[in-house]
């Protein structure tokens, strides 16, 4: 259905239209009022009824249009319905895009920033750099998602993932809706739904397998461990720990930051700004790993230059192989984050203080991943946990100085 539309540099109306597949929009000279507005409307009523007849010429209606080039067949004729000018174009993906991202990368992270850089590079602007924002259809949008849907990449099948291709449709719906705003046409990205996500899969450890984790993983690490696995924090939050963020007068943790590709940055999202208390060994694992690294590093966790851990290489050199050798089946280290959500949970807290230990906005996510955790319970202040802590005692002396250079 086309639609009459104003532009907002001349104030002149024109037809905003489909035909042939393609977006068609024809500039007239006419002023907005009532009266041009109703004559153009009949004027889309009689060109919408010779399309639904097959009987629609386009050089009928628009004679000295620009448009008639995109059309492989047009016979023109001298009969005129309205004296119309070229129409206005839009701009090329490629120079709006930039435009977009120059604006918008000042309320962004950095790592945002270099995340949707990345896939404007290697996805958006090669697949429609060259083509108007304005004739992006549809059809097109969808034609890319399936085309990128058949790379290859690090999802199940080994291709790319559900979440990876949302996050680039994602984008594209931003810098199309901003463009239609701006040049007042219709979105093409109109009622096409985010790809289903599969539930998140959770391998919580038992509060058993993490002692033995604990007791046997490298001296130089126990102390990180012991962090991770009671306290929830992120990957990013706990290697990009501060000293300066550790209050021990009042036994708790301050999350403020992230670390991302070996640059702190702001956390994940306000909520994630945080403070969590020093449950049972976290205090003395803390204590301890001060004495080793305080006078050296301003990170928590470093290795032995004081610069702070590369999760990749303490993954591959110590997670998996301590997994291995104790005989568990192999879990991302994100897995102590799950494990201390569970083991709050089993412990009997409430699930609004689990939520903010985890930095969730609200319990949503915690119900929807963790709901089979989540007995009746009453407390929220972390006593409950507090004691299931206190009925273990760690085993292995907590001795190392500082990690090894990984």
């Amino acid at each position: 259905m086309g639609k009459v539309r104003v532009r907002q540099e001349s104030k002149k109306l024109f037809i905003d239209f489909r035909y042939d597949g393609q977006r068609f929009r024809e500039q007239t000279l006419l002023d907005d009022n009532a009266k041009n507005r109703k004559q153009l409307e009949q004027l889309l009523q009689r060109m919408e009824a010779k399309m639904l007849l097959g009987e629609f010429n386009y050089a009928e209606f628009f004679p000295n249009s620009s448009n008639l080039q995109k059309l492989k067949t047009c016979q023109p004729t001298n009969t005129a319905k309205l004296q119309v000018v070229s129409d206005l174009d839009t701009p090329l993906f490629n120079d709006f895009s930039n435009q977009w991202f120059d604006e918008s990368k000042i309320q962004w992270r950095a790592s945002h920033v270099r995340n949707v850089s990345s896939i404007l590079d290697s996805s958006l602007k090669p697949a429609f750099g060259k083509k108007h924002v304005g004739d992006i259809t549809k059809a097109d949008i969808l034609a890319f998602r399936t085309k990128l849907a058949k790379r290859r990449g690090r999802g199940a099948t080994g291709l790319v993932s559900p979440k990876t291709i949302n996050s680039h449709m994602s984008i594209l719906r931003m810098v199309l809706d901003e463009a239609a705003e701006r040049f007042d046409f219709e979105t093409p990205y109109k009622n096409i739904k985010p790809l289903k996500l599969q539930k998140t899969h959770i391998e919580p450890f038992s509060l058993h397998e993490v002692q033995r984790i604990i007791d046997n993983v490298r001296a130089d690490y126990c102390n990180y461990y012991t962090v991770r696995f009671f306290t929830g924090m992120r990957t990013g939050e706990v290697d990009g720990l501060k000293w300066k963020n550790i209050d021990f007068a009042k036994r708790e943790i301050l999350v403020r930051e992230t670390l991302i590709n070996g640059e702190t940055e702001y956390t994940k999202t306000d909520g994630s700004q945080r403070e969590i208390p020093m449950f049972g060994q976290v205090h003395d694992a803390l204590k301890t790993q001060y004495a080793a690294t305080g006078h050296m590093s301003k990170y928590v966790f470093c290795n032995q230059l004081g610069q702070p851990l590369d999760h990749n290489n303490v993954t591959k050199r110590v997670w998996y192989p301590l997994l291995k050798s104790l005989g568990l089946t192999k879990r991302r280290p994100y897995q102590t984050r799950h494990t201390a959500a569970t083991l709050f949970l089993a412990s009997g807290e409430n699930p609004e203080w689990v939520a903010r230990m985890l930095g969730h906005s609200s319990t949503e996510m915690l119900f929807k991943v963790y709901s089979r955790y989540v007995p009746n319970a009453t407390r929220m202040d972390g006593s409950a946990f507090e004691r299931l802590l206190g009925n273990t005692t760690p085993t292995k002396p907590q001795k190392e100085q500082h990690h090894e250079t990984a």
